[in-house]
């Protein structure tokens, strides 16, 4: 009688997975790009505690916002900047949103013209891989995230979406190098639950 020949014990696609972002660097671009958003954040809340307790009280602008401008331009300024590279950060116009009449309405908008504004980035990857000479030249000067976008795909817009990284960044990235619009969807919902958390820790912290 012939032996039957044992199977390779395979491992587990999430080990996998977990190897291929190791010796990818993964976790490690994950920590940096961490800690370079973390400098201008802890920056940016520092400036926020001295001029609330030396220059003006914080709450104060927030409600002068909320009673001086109408919530549509405010809207369409966070719009224009999620769609163009994150010029603003979040934080400002969820605490905003903490401060109005309606902060769970607000909040929920934000996350939805966010989500929107990072579709309108990809489309702008898309159509910047449509014009050669602009093609060229964003290549070059996005050469590191475009080649991290075709390493880990999926992964990279969900740190995006989760972590105070640029969510427009990877969005154009992924845009450029086509990743399939149905995944980016799924995978852009994330920004979501990151404005839920965020709303919950800033409506915290100005009760």
């Amino acid at each position: 009688m012939t032996k039957k020949r044992k199977k390779p014990n395979r491992k587990p696609r999430w080990k996998l997975l977990h190897q291929y972002y190791s010796y990818t660097g993964f976790y490690s671009f994950v920590g940096k790009s961490l800690l370079k958003a973390a400098i201008p954040i802890v920056i940016f809340i520092i400036a926020l505690i001295c001029i609330h307790f030396f220059v003006i009280d914080i709450e104060d602008v927030l409600v002068y916002i909320t009673d001086n401008f109408p919530p549509i331009g405010v809207l369409a300024v966070f719009f224009a900047s999620e769609s163009i590279l994150g010029l603003i950060p979040p934080e400002i116009f969820i605490a905003w949103s903490g401060k109005s009449d309606y902060p769970n309405l607000f909040l929920g908008l934000l996350a939805t013209l966010s989500y929107l504004g990072g579709i309108v980035s990809y489309f702008i990857g898309r159509g910047i891989a449509s014009i050669p000479s602009v093609f060229v030249y964003l290549e070059v000067k996005m050469e590191k995230h475009i080649k991290n976008m075709r390493k880990w795909g999926g992964f990279l817009i969900v740190v995006g979406a989760l972590l105070p990284v640029p969510f427009a960044v990877s969005s154009i990235a992924a845009g450029i190098i086509k990743f399939p619009f149905g995944s980016y969807l799924l995978f852009g919902l994330l920004r979501f639950l990151r404005f839920f958390l965020y709303g919950i820790a800033i409506f915290g912290a100005l009760q």
